[in-house]
């Protein structure tokens, strides 16, 4: 058994087709409990975000994996087969878990060192807990991988190059222009939407204008605004349109399944900053074409990205991570063996003590209680040395010789043992 990623990203395919095969909570977890379904696969969780989708399973057949995981994801994106394998990557094993390491600690993202990707890697692993799809394999792998997160972000200071794809939008799309006395409309309310409300009472907005489907979480919003010290107010989502003559800017992170803003609803002869931060994409691609218009989305955030300098610290902690957890794997992993070798031993002992019975009938109960004692004294010591360090070669890893192995299972010293032959 081991885990398997197959996964797309900003880096393998263009924004099209990631918009096709990105999906929604519910998406995610019938597609999780669909590959847990297949004949090769046991776990799943997946990880589906405006720059990647990324499917994380557990596996005991590479190729027979690959191809389960890609057909069911042909079959919930209904994107030809042959065009998910052309944009797809795939790792395998210890690459597995070092790409999900990666991920978790925002050095494989858009903005390398933004910090929303640990919470969607955490929100993935929360809902393969919760609908059964995740295992003993990736429980300690994604618990590994949040904890590396974690430390990349508190150790170094990898948050200086890029807090989040909203400040690498809001740069896009306004830089330095100065926002003071501009009123801004955010529709949505989840987190990506929080996250833009926020930035823009930083950035000194007079004023926001709040729209989203619920009414109820858009008030929240407004509240918290308030409480920062900057005005805010809830429109009805279906009056969104109404309110865009007395805006700004418009930033809409929604990842609804039709547009939140068209080329028919911008007002004629005004001008308009708008972030479009979802996937699929909340504003319409014409809307960029109107005079006056600056539109900011996911596509061009993807043409604009400066390649970042990894930060050595951090590929560091991952190293070290990822040998750990490895490590703790491959100890795992030979836990059965040395268990089989025990039961094998306590089950043969038994057969020799009958044995040793029915031939020695005249030996007093004390005897045979001395005998039983001392053969099973004899073979603990026989299995202590090569059942600890079986564990210790595990963890070191690195392929061995048979004679190697040898060696350090039973604790042989060859060279005295040559020289005392020969004398």
């Amino acid at each position: 058994m081991s885990v398997l990623v197959v996964g797309m990203s900003y880096r393998s395919a263009p924004v099209a087709v990631l918009e096709q095969v990105s999906m929604d909570n519910d998406a995610r977890a019938q597609t999780a409990i669909n590959l847990v379904a297949c004949p090769s696969l046991s776990e799943a969780m997946i990880v589906s975000t405006c720059n990647r989708i990324e499917i994380y399973a557990v596996t005991t057949s590479f190729n027979t994996g690959v191809n389960e995981v890609v057909e069911v994801l042909h079959r919930a994106s209904d994107v030809d087969i042959d065009v998910l394998r052309s944009h797809l990557y795939v790792r395998y094993a210890d690459a597995a878990a070092e790409h999900m390491l990666v991920v978790a600690s925002g050095l494989d993202s858009m903005v390398v060192g933004e910090q929303q990707i640990i919470g969607q890697v955490r929100l993935a692993y929360q809902q393969a807990c919760e609908h059964g799809t995740a295992g003993p394999f990736l429980h300690s792998l994604a618990q590994c991988a949040l904890h590396t997160g974690k430390r990349v972000h508190t150790e170094t200071d990898i948050d200086d190059a890029g807090a989040s794809m909203v400040s690498f939008a809001f740069d896009e799309a306004v830089g330095d222009q100065n926002l003071r006395g501009k009123v801004a409309m955010v529709i949505g309310a989840g987190v990506m939407a929080s996250l833009a409300a926020t930035h823009l009472g930083r950035l000194g907005v007079a004023k926001l204008v709040l729209a989203n489907r619920t009414r109820s979480r858009a008030e929240i919003l407004a509240e918290h605004s308030r409480e920062a010290n900057v005005p805010a107010e809830v429109v009805d989502y279906e009056r969104r349109v109404e309110a865009l003559p007395s805006v700004d800017l418009v930033v809409s992170a929604t990842g609804a399944d039709i547009f939140t803003v068209t080329r028919e609803d911008i007002p004629a002869g005004h001008p308009l900053t708008l972030i479009d931060l979802s996937m699929p994409r909340d504003i319409e691609d014409e809307v960029g074409e109107l005079p006056g218009i600056n539109l900011v989305n996911i596509e061009r955030l993807h043409r604009a990205r400066k390649e970042a300098t990894m930060h050595v610290d951090a590929l560091d902690i991952v190293a070290e991570e990822l040998n750990a957890y490895t490590s703790a794997q491959r100890v795992r992993d030979v836990v059965p063996a040395v268990a089989a070798l025990r039961r094998q031993a306590s089950e043969l002992i038994d057969v020799e003590l009958e044995r040793l019975t029915q031939r020695t009938p005249m030996m007093g109960d004390d005897e045979r209680a001395e005998v039983t004692r001392t053969v099973r004294r004899v073979v603990d010591k026989l299995l202590h040395t090569p059942t600890v360090k079986v564990k210790e070669l595990a963890a070191r890893s690195g392929t061995v010789s048979y004679e190697s192995a040898l060696q350090e299972l039973f604790g042989l010293d060859t060279e005295l043992g040559t020289r005392k032959t020969h004398a």
